[in-house]
């Protein structure tokens, strides 16, 4: 192992836990930050980002509670009287998980943690299928907010974001994670259950499409196994 960490935005799903794994094959020890912000399923999501963070024996585990996130709402993650829609794998309109600007809010906090434990990288693990909806998981997001790392931190403070699936599919990521032995029944995907997952809501959707089409099986358990297209 280098001397040289990152801080990793690890929400307890599959896509941070196989940016994990892609950080520690670069070299970088890793410092987990996770996030509870009042999303339904907060808890599950929370003892799978702990489980991984001693599965890799990670350099420290910080666990942040954003409640502004839920008390500012506008999102079926976060408000219960907004019903998490069944999945659209064809829809290129903003979904309703769609939690408003929250990855600069984690953005923000995670460079605070690497400009004070001087971490060289910041990892996240957004991909190509969430900036077709999410337009804080945009590249031209990233390339912006690397720019405010650079004028917001310390002089001496190098920081560079990795964004390392960016430009991949979901079915990649569950490639090369399964490649690197990551350990997804220790994930947690479902926006809508904490155990078993739904299987129809679009986390659930992207999840099994990727599974099926990497020529695996999605260890977790799921009400039902849809064939989704």
């Amino acid at each position: 192992m280098s001397n040289e960490s990152a801080v990793i935005l690890v929400s307890g799903g599959m896509d941070s836990a196989t940016a994990v794994y892609e950080a520690i094959e670069q070299g970088y020890e890793p410092y987990f930050l996770h996030t509870s912000y009042g999303q339904r399923t907060e808890d599950k999501e929370y003892e799978c980002a702990k489980a991984l963070a001693e599965e890799v024996d990670a350099a420290d585990f910080l666990h942040i509670e954003t409640g502004h996130l839920s008390q500012i709402g506008a999102s079926s993650l976060t408000d219960e009287e907004m019903d998490v829609a069944d999945a659209d794998m064809e829809s290129d309109e903003i979904p309703t998980s769609y939690v408003p600007f929250r990855n600069a809010n984690l953005l923000s906090m995670a460079t605070s943690y690497a400009e004070a434990t001087d971490s060289e990288a910041l990892f996240i693990g957004a991909h190509s299928e969430d900036f077709s909806g999410y337009p804080d998981c945009r590249p031209a997001f990233f390339d912006a907010f690397q720019n405010v790392i650079d004028v917001g931190t310390k002089p001496e403070t190098e920081i560079e974001l990795k964004a390392p699936f960016v430009k991949w599919s979901k079915t990649e990521i569950a490639e090369r994670g399964l490649e690197l032995g990551v350990p997804y029944e220790m994930t947690w995907s479902c926006y809508r259950d904490e155990e078993p997952a739904c299987g129809t809501c679009d986390a659930c959707a992207f999840r099994l499409e990727a599974f099926r089409n990497a020529g695996s099986r999605d260890p977790i358990a799921y009400v039902e196994r849809p064939e989704f297209s």
